[in-house]
């Protein structure tokens, strides 16, 4: 697919959808320094979350819809990709035309 055709398809996900199924649709996570990380794995455990990235670092998370990840992936706030995971330039652009609505799009 080209850049252009994937700027105009739009995903809609729900807002208020699980955050630990968001995570595993997206496959990326932004960190605390703002940096994009791209997921090698999740496995949960119950009400939290181990996540490996591609430069093999190990964040436990919360499945917790108001965290400070949660909104960072909601309003697609990052600073720039890793770049030891490299995140694909075509990985960024289909995150970036995703919307995220309170009343329409998948039930992850």
């Amino acid at each position: 697919m080209s850049q252009a055709a994937l700027r105009e398809k739009k995903r809609y996900y729900r807002k208020n959808a699980d955050f630990c199924n968001l995570v595993e649709k997206i496959k990326l996570w932004p960190s605390r320094s703002g940096k994009l990380h791209g997921i090698k794995s999740l496995t949960r455990r119950g009400d939290r979350a181990e996540i490996e990235t591609h430069c093999n670092r190990r964040f436990i998370i919360y499945n917790s819809r108001h965290s400070r990840a949660a909104r960072w992936l909601r309003n697609k706030w990052f600073i720039s990709a890793c770049p030891i995971c490299k995140v694909p330039e075509w990985k960024l652009l289909k995150y970036s035309s995703t919307v995220m609505n309170q009343h329409y799009g998948a039930h992850l």
